[in-house]
C-alpha cells in the first residue's frame, strides 16, 4: 500500500486521493486568450525529476500541493497551498464587468 502524506489529515492511502496535475504560472485573467488557458488547463510539461503537482483529499475536498520525483514515483513532500499563494485571484464575467 502506498501512502501520500496529507497536509490536513496526515498519512493516508493513496487510493483516498485524486491527481490534479503539475503547478502551473497561471496566465492573467484579464489579458489572455483561450489557447493560453487551453495549456493552462490541459498541457503537462511531464519533466522527468522533481515536479510540483495537485492532489486532492477526496473524502475532504483537501487541495494541497507535492512534490514528486517522476522518475522513482517518490513523494519528496507535500505542503499547503497557502504556503505558495497569498493573494486570491478574483474573476469577472465580462457582460457583468460592464454593469458596475
Amino acid at each position: 500500500m502506498k501512502i501520500l502524506h496529507c497536509p490536513l489529515n496526515g498519512p493516508r492511502n493513496i487510493a483516498e486521493f485524486s491527481y490534479g496535475g503539475e503547478l502551473h504560472r497561471m496566465p492573467n485573467p484579464s489579458d489572455c486568450g483561450s489557447r493560453a488557458w487551453a495549456e493552462y488547463v490541459f498541457f503537462d510539461d511531464n519533466v522527468a525529476g522533481i515536479v510540483t503537482e495537485w492532489w486532492c483529499h477526496n473524502a475532504t475536498s483537501y487541495w494541497f500541493l507535492a512534490e514528486r520525483n517522476t522518475l522513482t514515483d517518490e513523494i519528496v513532500r507535500t505542503y499547503d497551498p497557502g504556503d505558495v499563494f497569498s493573494e486570491r485571484v478574483v474573476f469577472t464575467n465580462e457582460a457583468d464587468a460592464g454593469k458596475k
